[in-house]
């Protein structure tokens, strides 16, 4: 099982899914802890009687059914915590921002982003409750331009962050709160480790013509 979560991490995301069958079939005896652990690219489903959208999940997910939840490409689901006395929320988020996709701002070849928020809500105490959020960010990206050809880029990224909050507003105003300073964090990692390390690659491989302009002739 250690041997297998470490392949699936340094899987590329929009491999996970293919590699994660893989492993149910090595593995059918971890299956539910496959399923638990790894997070997977979020896939959409249009509502045949309604005509609206909804993410597919493991949290939403009966056998092979999938439950329709109002929300369009963003979904909301809930469930009472059998282990203690709070409860569980799952925030589904699906950005496209491909040329095909709800963007269409035609920057992209293709983009996504998913971002899956699980937040647990521990029983009321003295007017405040404890929320333990867990989020997982998986960015893929992929441009081609006639100047610089095809370029890919993509990655995920996992945090958790542990709050006491007061439940005067509402649970849903503090764990909304939560989730924006969250995705704010997550973006700001992933725009440092994967944007600010090629952009740095890339210049020492291949610097911009006013950068070499000043080098000292050899």
């Amino acid at each position: 099982m250690e041997a297998a979560m470490g392949l699936i991490r340094r899987m590329h995301p929009k491999k996970s899914q293919t590699a994660l069958s893989a492993l149910l079939s090595l593995l059918p005896h971890h299956s539910s802890d496959l399923l638990s652990q790894v997070d997977q690219p979020l896939q959409v489903l249009c509502d045949v009687d309604c005509g609206k959208e909804f993410i597919l999940c493991e949290y939403n997910r009966d056998a092979d059914s999938y439950r329709y939840y109002e929300g369009g490409i963003s979904s909301v689901y809930l469930w009472e915590d059998d282990y203690k006395e709070g409860f569980i929320a799952c925030f589904l988020i699906k950005k496209d921002g491909s040329k095909t996709g709800q963007g269409r701002r035609g920057y992209l070849q293709e983009g996504a982003w998913d971002a899956i928020h699980v937040i647990e809500v521990g029983p009321e105490e003295e007017g405040a409750a404890h929320y333990c959020l867990t989020s997982t960010v998986m960015l893929s990206l992929t441009t081609n331009g006639e100047s610089s050809g095809t370029f890919s880029l993509s990655g995920s990224i996992r945090r958790q962050m542990n709050m006491d909050l007061a439940i005067a507003d509402g649970h849903l105003c503090n764990m909304g709160r939560m989730i924006e300073e969250m995705e704010g964090k997550l973006r700001n990692s992933l725009d440092q480790v994967y944007f600010g390390k090629t952009k740095e690659m890339v210049c020492t491989l291949r610097p911009p013509a006013e950068v070499v302009m000043r080098l000292p002739n050899s």
